[in-house]
């Protein structure tokens, strides 16, 4: 019975990454030996304990032979015969076939840390095939360590390609989609996840709302990239640099799936994508099972980021309507959140990546004018009904359209 390091803890170990936690592999034991020895079992679909101290995860060195399609579809072996060789080798990439044992010695039969020093991302076996989540695997892999060069090897690529060519990708069920994706936005470098699958044809079937953007234009004078899916990926990097909440990063990459509806007859001018987008986005939320808060927070971006970025020349019950609608007035508002991703959207763009963006403060400032207006007088006033709403809603616009005109006063709108 031999213990060993394995996965993610070497390989960001041996890349000097933070190790957020440590998986061990046991070779040489049964299920009742570990049980025996004070370990708790927690695996559904293999043998996998939790150590009785520290409580990290063991897993019995284990084979896997297709079944059937998916990744379910598989059968385990996980006998006490399984050699340490023979587990990496159903791991899928070789920088996390790697293992050290118990004398601090480098076990890397498939030559995983010539990769890393290469910066590739290569599969280990034709058996990565077989498991259509480790395309999705790759490409937050890609997400994760772009910033220090890694790159997708071709022969890795290509086979990717054949998966999605052959229809395994279209096995992948919402839960596993919405977790990869959910960890691939959290990475330094999330666009490259999306990149990664585009480029292996995978983007199309697991994310086509997304997809659906590349290679619809966009007036030049405001988008210099003029395509929407490069401005959608640019706008994702820019939530990932202003914050680090996924919810904000999805919004800023979703908020113009409406454009890819527009009419070619009418290109690169989208009037009115804000809120047609909404289905689409109802519809992407629905099949990969979003949490309401994020899928909110990515609709309010989508049908407002324009009323926005016209934030100046909004008039004031415009803009108190917006600020209604986005809960702003609420203890529990997201309305930090999507001003980031507005702002995002605003430097996603070839050119504009550093551009200021004012907007963000006036509508903060103009969100603690409504806030401070003394809405008693609407409570005591004998109305009833929607009739306080709209007395409130009266009260907060006119106080508004004051900030709004002191504001134009001390800074023109045509220079904020």
């Amino acid at each position: 019975m031999k213990t060993y390091l394995v996965g993610g803890a070497v390989r960001d170990r041996l890349l000097d990454y933070p190790v957020s936690e440590r998986d061990w592999l046991v070779v040489g034991a049964t299920a009742e030996m570990m049980l025996a020895q004070g370990y708790k079992p927690v695996g559904k679909d293999f043998p996998v304990f939790l150590h009785p101290k520290t409580h990290e995860e063991y897993a019995l060195a284990r084979t896997e032979r297709k079944t059937a399609p998916g990744y379910r579809g598989f059968s385990v072996d996980a006998g006490s015969q399984v050699s340490l060789e023979e587990d990496l080798l159903r791991r899928d990439l070789t920088i996390n076939a790697m293992a050290i044992g118990d004398d601090g010695v480098l076990v890397d039969p498939f030559g995983g840390r010539n990769d890393m020093r290469d910066r590739i991302l290569r599969h280990v076996s034709p058996a990565f095939s077989e498991d259509p989540v480790r395309v999705l695997r790759v490409a937050r892999f890609a997400a994760r360590y772009a910033h220090l060069g890694f790159k997708v090897a071709e022969e890795t690529r290509n086979l990717m390609q054949t998966m999605v060519s052959d229809g395994e990708v279209n096995h992948l069920v919402a839960e596993r989609v919405w977790a990869e994706l959910y960890k691939a936005l959290t990475e330094q470098s999330p666009a490259a996840f999306f990149q990664v699958l585009k480029e292996c044809g995978a983007l199309k079937v697991i994310f086509p709302e997304i997809d659906a953007l590349f290679g619809v234009p966009q007036p030049a004078k405001y988008h210099p990239e003029i395509d929407t899916g490069v401005h959608s990926l640019m706008a994702l990097t820019q939530a990932a640099a202003l914050s680090e909440k996924p919810e904000v990063r999805l919004a800023a990459l979703l908020h113009d799936l409406g454009k890819a509806l527009t009419d070619p007859e009418y290109w690169p001018s989208h009037h009115g994508h804000e809120r047609r987008g909404l289905d689409i986005l109802e519809q992407f939320c629905r099949r990969l099972r979003v949490p309401k808060a994020a899928k909110t927070l990515c609709a309010c971006v989508m049908e407002y980021h324009t009323h926005c970025h016209r934030v100046f020349e909004l008039r004031a019950d415009t803009l108190t309507d917006m600020l209604q609608k986005l809960g702003a007035f609420k203890a529990d508002s997201a309305l930090q959140d999507f001003l980031l991703a507005c702002e995002a959207d605003a430097r996603g763009r070839t050119g504009f990546e550093k551009v200021a963006y004012p907007q963000a403060e006036f509508v903060k400032a103009a969100l603690q004018t409504a806030l401070a207006v003394d809405t008693q007088s609407a409570l005591l006033g004998g109305l009833q009904g929607a009739q306080i709403g709209a007395a409130i809603r009266q009260l907060r616009s006119t106080a508004v359209n004051a900030f709004k005109q002191h504001y134009q006063q001390t800074i023109p709108l045509n220079q904020a």
